[in-house]
């Protein structure tokens, strides 16, 4: 008997956790999701966008316009920065970040200040921006890899029928 075939790849699955990660958050417009991971294949950190620990989230605004402090950008925190936060503790020198959207430039600063070593990213939707042209500014000058994930999924179904199993 041979291996099965249809496995699917490191990329797919980091990026898949990422996804994963994004049904945590709260924001009504945008979930995003991040897995860092070590040079080993291992997971050391995750996190998605949301507001800080503490920060109950119904006190506090989800609007995408108005009054800067009416909106959620004063509070929330980027899933990319929360993977950061969020990781188990150990140096993240030469990690990768998946992430389900490019990283802005707030995050980009906290991707290279943590010693992350590339960035690979499902969506870049924001790319004629001044914040994503400052992101891959910085990753540049840092010599950071940053590139798309490849795939040729669709999509990957997530079953909680215990028949599945």
């Amino acid at each position: 008997m041979q291996k099965r075939q249809n496995y699917i790849s490191w990329d797919e699955y980091f990026m898949g956790v990422a996804l994963l990660s994004a049904h945590r958050s709260k924001d009504p417009n945008t979930q995003v999701g991040a897995c860092i991971v070590s040079a080993a294949n291992k997971i050391v950190g995750a996190g998605y966008n949301g507001l800080p620990m503490g920060c109950d989230d119904e006190q506090f605004p989800w609007a995408k316009q108005g009054d800067f402090l009416d909106t959620k950008y004063p509070y929330v925190c980027h899933a990319e920065l929360n993977a950061i936060l969020n990781n188990i503790g150990m140096d993240l020198r030469n990690c990768k970040i998946y992430t389900a959207l490019f990283p802005c430039n707030e995050c980009t600063k906290a991707i290279i200040q943590s010693g992350i070593t590339e960035v690979i990213y499902l969506s870049d939707k924001y790319a004629d921006t001044d914040p994503a042209r400052a992101s891959k500014k910085m990753l540049d000058a840092a010599g950071i890899v940053y590139r798309k994930v490849q795939t040729n999924l669709p999509n990957l179904v997530l079953s909680f029928n215990e028949a599945d199993v």
